[in-house]
């Protein structure tokens, strides 16, 4: 499995209560070639970026547009990144 980054634009007034719905169908819709990790929401930009294990990029997609069916809510999807290195910064201490 690779890592991939997510990238989806929704405003910059975006609460828990109103991410739950989509994060529930995400979650319910991930499948062994793509599993969601965690997210991370700025409000200064409006995004949410999104980390996942999966197979490809498509495969990401896949799980997304089966979680905004089922949850019936709006999920843009900017793009999709293949994380090609990752870096910690207490490596660097």
């Amino acid at each position: 499995m690779s890592k991939f980054l997510a990238v989806h634009t929704v405003g910059g007034d975006m609460n828990p209560d109103a991410a739950e719905p989509v994060g529930r169908a995400v979650k319910a819709n991930c499948t062994a070639d793509a599993y969601w990790i965690r997210s991370w929401y700025t409000p200064e930009d409006g995004k949410f970026y999104c980390e996942w294990d999966a197979k490809d990029a498509e495969s990401v997609r896949k799980a997304l547009a089966a979680a905004v069916a089922q949850s019936g809510m709006p999920f843009p999807l900017d793009a999709v990144y293949a994380i090609t290195g990752a870096f910690d910064g207490e490596a660097y201490r």
